[in-house]
């Protein structure tokens, strides 16, 4: 058999492995779907498990000596493979389950090239560590985070591991915030994507260290690469004993974030 993705560099294989989950969220999108009770109200789909087969059949292929975590699968590979894809094949499972359109398909190579496709809209955002684009219909487009919507997604799908209180949930209900913000909830990180491509001026949640999460990882290695400002909920570096997570399109929003989560 022909490996059609050998000559395929890691971002290549990123978009590649993205866009076949992407491809299956899509086509089983509307249709009943048997669910996978995973406990504390969490379930996977149909949809989920069979996007993170196709995700898998294209790293197999194109990286079969590097190591995947899945949502779904969990560890695949040999425990001592120097490289790691971070894989979430639905992120959103409860929007799509609800028939909302509003989900992400995240890939990413721990430390390296990441991929965030969007079924619905056909795009699919993108880094190689460096530089950050988003491709629509062939069309790579540079992305440029910019504040100038105002809109902050807020993540309020509690409970927060290692959270030691509700704080971005108390966001919304601050004076000074409703004079500056507007607030959203995405509900799935497709609303880190969002950041990076300037339709949303931040993104915060509450939890615990989640720079090796499958749900965040490929949405801050693109909002780092587009140049958004990437930290902690106290501020402090994205990583081992961080926590949560404010990615802002630039230092005066974060800034301003900063403030009133402390306050």
């Amino acid at each position: 058999m022909i490996n059609s993705y050998a000559g395929l560099d890691d971002v290549g294989v990123a978009v590649a492995a993205a866009r076949a989950g992407a491809d299956v969220v899509r086509r089983l999108y509307g249709r009943p779907l048997s669910r996978v009770d995973k406990g504390a109200g969490d379930f996977a789909t149909e949809a989920d498990i069979e996007a993170e087969k196709a995700i898998l059949g294209v790293l197999r292929t194109a990286r079969p000596d590097d190591a995947v975590l899945g949502e779904e699968g969990g560890r695949r590979g040999a425990a001592a493979a120097a490289r790691q894809w971070l894989v979430d094949p639905l992120c959103g499972t409860l929007n799509y389950a609800a028939g909302t359109m509003l989900v992400a398909v995240n890939v990413a190579l721990r430390g390296g090239a990441a991929a965030v496709a969007d079924p619905f809209a056909g795009e699919v955002f993108f880094t190689d560590g460096a530089n950050a684009w988003v491709r629509k219909d062939g069309v790579d487009t540079e992305l440029a985070p910019t504040s100038a919507t105002r809109l902050v997604d807020v993540n309020l799908d509690a409970p927060f591991p290692g959270a030691p209180g509700p704080r971005t949930a108390k966001l919304p209900a601050r004076a000074d915030f409703a004079e500056r913000f507007g607030v959203r909830v995405l509900s799935t990180t497709l609303a880190l994507a969002w950041v990076a491509a300037g339709r949303r001026a931040a993104y915060v949640t509450d939890g615990g260290d989640l720079s090796g999460s499958v749900h965040f990882a490929a949405g801050i290695a693109v909002c780092r690469a587009a140049g958004c400002v990437v930290t902690g909920i106290d501020g402090g570096p994205v990583g081992a004993g961080g926590r949560g997570l404010v990615v802002a399109a630039d230092a005066g929003t974060h800034g301003a974030l900063m403030s009133m989560i402390r306050g």
